[in-house]
């Protein structure tokens, strides 16, 4: 009997938003022959908010589990509020955990979150980041899932000749520290190194407006495409040598996933749950955050160590390939038919 599931999170690709884990692996599962339902696409956050509880109390009936994406700030009380509903109505529900302040989460709203995570069938940590932390505060009903791609869809690209051409993939917002990643192309600009960038992802908070009116006062060679979809910015890589990753707070970005898929050196700051994807000079480098110097340092030592940067690019995808659908698939059958 095919097995049914509710999946609660923000399904905004289609608003202009950056396709995220409920665009994905809610197909991915309709492919192995369950049922999903996905929700919510509704843009305002109210609204959205009161969307999914009808959605949950709507399939109350005619589903076996409801997953629910968590993350840590605004969007959290979405979670909570369903998982709340889903006890009065007897459903089993999986929080699946995404948000990178989520350690201080755990620390702010203890109770809240002990009635969360605690009352759910099993919780998701797609970094051994968050596995960690969780497993600390106490919580043993929780499991490993990384963040997957579908391997085959990413034609790798070794560079053995790394020019400095600079790719950032990420939606707009200040907890990405976008404005970082500007900094990094003046310093290289001021050491004469001709470097350009390309800014991929859609507004979220006003930061998209803000590096454009920057780059535009200082002349700065980046350009701003806008949102992409997968295929689109995936074929945009083949023109570019370096990836960065300016966040501030993380836990496992697919995006990062993608680039060391692709062959794309990533430098990337050491936060949250990268140290736990990327092995500082091996898969990737890691830099501290908000720190333009070690950025600029760490992109002029790809620039003049050829085997660095190949050796990276070739231990970083053999890193993601055993994050594949198909073999992270397998984890997922076993949760969801328990």
């Amino acid at each position: 009997m095919q097995r049914k599931i509710l999946y609660i999170g923000n399904k905004l690709s289609k608003r202009g938003d950056i396709a995220t884990t409920i665009d994905t692996l809610s197909l991915l599962l309709i492919d192995e022959d369950y049922i999903v339902y996905a929700y919510s696409h509704v843009k305002n956050k109210v609204f959205r908010f009161l969307d999914m509880l009808c959605r949950t109390f709507q399939y109350r009936k005619n589903v076996d589990v409801v997953l629910i994406d968590t993350y840590s700030t605004q969007n959290f009380y979405y979670a909570v509020w369903v998982a709340r509903l889903c006890r009065f109505l007897k459903i089993p529900y999986i929080p699946i955990l995404h948000g990178g302040k989520l350690p201080e989460r755990l620390k702010k709203t203890p109770r809240l979150c002990q009635r969360l995570f605690g009352g759910a069938k099993i919780n998701v940590a797609p970094s051994l980041y968050l596995l960690k932390i969780f497993k600390e505060e106490g919580y043993a009903n929780i499991t490993y899932i990384p963040n997957t791609i579908e391997i085959k869809n990413y034609s790798f690209l070794l560079r053995k000749e790394i020019k400095p051409k600079l790719l950032w993939v990420r939606s707009f917002s200040k907890i990405y520290n976008p404005e970082l990643a500007l900094k990094v192309v003046e310093e290289l600009l001021e050491k004469k190194i001709d470097v350009s960038l390309c800014m991929v992802g859609p507004e979220k908070d006003g930061s998209l407006n803000q590096c454009r009116e920057l780059t535009q006062q200082k002349n700065l060679p980046i350009t701003f495409p806008g949102k992409m979809d997968k295929k689109e910015w995936i074929n945009l890589a083949v023109e570019y040598d370096i990836f960065i990753n300016t966040t501030n707070f993380d836990n496992m970005p697919v995006s990062v996933i993608e680039a060391m898929a692709l062959g794309l050196p990533v430098v990337s700051t050491n936060v949250g749950g990268l140290p736990f994807l990327i092995e500082h000079n091996k898969t990737g480098i890691l830099v501290p955050p908000d720190n333009e110097q070690a950025f600029v340092d760490a992109i002029c030592q790809l620039l003049t160590n050829t085997i660095l940067g190949e050796t990276i690019s070739k231990n970083a995808r053999t890193k993601v390939e055993g994050f594949d659908w198909e073999k992270v698939k397998h984890s997922w059958f076993r949760i969801l038919n328990e």
